[in-house]
């Protein structure tokens, strides 16, 4: 019996000793092993206890990851709240107020005005809604919560790389409860990729600067395959007995112009689709009885900055009546 006793008191305190190990940290622990990491990657330790001095965990961040909106908006209903016509109105002015350095930043990245403009007006409000979050301190509470720490620590370490070089001061380092930053809207590993310093005075600001703000949104379509040669697509229609399987943007879905106008799929107003030697993709984003469009390669790449059809969309509509003018 002794021996049967201690047996299971063995048994008792490997179990206990095992939650232990695997039980989470708390967030002061965590936060201690994130200085250990960033320190063995190079950073001196004031350099690392001064970004972290003030980071504290905050609920309302993960709150907001975990109830993000899940009421499902027509796309109809989307554009209205993302391309008012006081949106449409401010982007025009706006263009034209930055028409010089929009063109050149054009010229030099091949990337047509009006989808920058409509890109910057999308993500912030033309520079005013960027967040006023800790770039930092969002970051290192969404790793922590765990759901997606991976992504997160990536960002955390490609934030300390910007503040590092220089780019913009601690204090300054804000934007959404996301990380995502500036007028761009980029997560810090995007900035890293993207940014530009078009002024060439030694920052990448897309916090301050609208010259690298428009360049680094240009040099991100670019360096993603955007071409100024061709526009985003067009809404279309298509005859009623349309089969929808070959919809999506799926490599295997892109057919050639003339395929699809063989398909009967038609301009809106009715005409043909251009005879141009490109392909397109069909897509439906609410399904079969709402909006269709044809869209080309750079769909795909605005795609890339959000892999959200409605946000696609937005953009390209944006930009369309941009061209427009109303």
């Amino acid at each position: 019996m002794p021996m049967k006793n201690n047996y299971l008191l063995l048994s008792i305190l490997l179990l206990l000793v095992s939650q232990t190990l695997s039980a989470k940290p708390t967030f002061e622990q965590y936060l201690a092993d994130l200085k250990i990491q960033a320190i063995e990657q190079g950073y001196t330790s004031d350099f690392i206890d001064q970004v972290f001095a003030d980071v504290t965990y905050h609920k309302k961040t993960v709150t907001a990851d975990k109830n993000q909106p899940e009421t499902k908006l027509t796309l109809d209903k989307y554009l209205a709240t993302r391309v008012p016509d006081w949106k449409v109105k401010k982007a025009i002015d706006l263009m034209a107020q930055h028409q010089v350095l929009l063109d050149q930043v054009e010229q030099q990245f091949g990337v047509q005005k009006r989808f920058i403009v409509s890109l910057w007006g999308n993500e912030s409000n033309f520079g005013n809604i960027m967040g006023k979050h800790s770039v930092i301190n969002s970051l290192v509470t969404l790793a922590y919560e765990g759901r997606r720490e991976a992504l997160f620590k990536k960002q955390i370490f490609a934030a300390l790389k910007i503040l590092k070089q220089g780019h913009i001061e601690l204090e300054h380092f804000v934007g959404s409860w996301a990380g995502a930053m500036g007028q761009s809207q980029f997560m810090p590993s995007s900035f890293l990729d993207y940014a530009i310093d078009f002024d060439n005075d030694g920052r990448k600001d897309i916090w301050n600067n609208k010259a690298d703000v428009f360049a680094s949104i240009a040099n991100f379509l670019k360096s993603e395959g955007w071409s100024n040669q061709i526009t985003w697509g067009r809404q279309v229609k298509v005859p009623d007995n349309f089969d929808f399987s070959v919809a999506g943007l799926k490599s295997s879905s892109k057919r050639v112009l003339s395929d699809w106008q063989a398909m009967e799929v038609r301009r809106y107003d009715g005409r043909n689709l251009p005879n141009l030697p490109i392909k397109g993709s069909l897509i439906a984003p609410d399904g079969e009885t709402g909006r269709i469009y044809l869209v080309y390669e750079n769909f795909h790449t605005l795609m890339k900055w959000n892999r959200s059809s409605y946000f696609g969309v937005s953009v390209s509509y944006l930009s369309d009546r941009i061209k427009k003018g109303s």
